[in-house]
């Protein structure tokens, strides 16, 4: 079968869609606090057409914590958080996004890729529908698991501010 998925920047949702077009998955999620771009150190999320091009984290537990895409071996809690306050939280799986159309999200200053931008899951206690994010896009652990099960390397993604 093959997906589509379509994240809404201004509604905070991820949409699954079928090869119909029929909402197979729908979640809300958390993008960058500051806004939309595509340039490298902005910390916002990239818009415009990518591809899923690795996955990470297959039979990780939940809350399992990734450091430069490795398990630290840590699991998440609120006193791990508290010991690392500033540390931004990538847990439990991790969908790498890369950019497809040069000039805007791919290759030189734009490069969705080399700015390691994830779907990835996120603390329980972080809100989900609002902005909040270092330029990923952040979900509840089991929604990232569920989504990690359901998509393949190569799945299209667009990232979109208006429905």
């Amino acid at each position: 079968m093959t997906s589509h998925v379509i994240i809404n920047i201004n509604d905070q949702t991820l949409l699954l869609l079928g090869d119909d077009d029929q909402i197979i998955f729908e979640t809300k999620i958390s993008t960058a606090t500051n806004g939309a771009g595509e340039l490298i150190d902005s910390e916002k999320t990239p818009r415009g057409e990518h591809i899923i091009r690795a996955k990470i984290g297959s039979g990780q537990p939940v809350n399992t914590v990734f450091v430069a895409r490795r398990p630290t071996g840590e699991k998440y809690s609120p006193d791990l958080r508290k010991l690392h306050p500033d540390r931004d939280w990538i847990l439990t799986r991790i969908l790498w996004l890369s950019g497809t159309e040069p000039g805007k999200n791919r290759s030189g200053k734009q490069d969705t890729m080399r700015r390691y931008i994830y779907i990835h899951g996120a603390p329980a206690d972080d809100e989900m529908g609002a902005p909040g994010s270092h330029g990923c896009i952040k979900m509840k652990n089991e929604d990232v698991i569920k989504l990690f099960d359901l998509v393949a390397t190569g799945t299209p993604v667009t990232i979109v501010e208006q429905g």
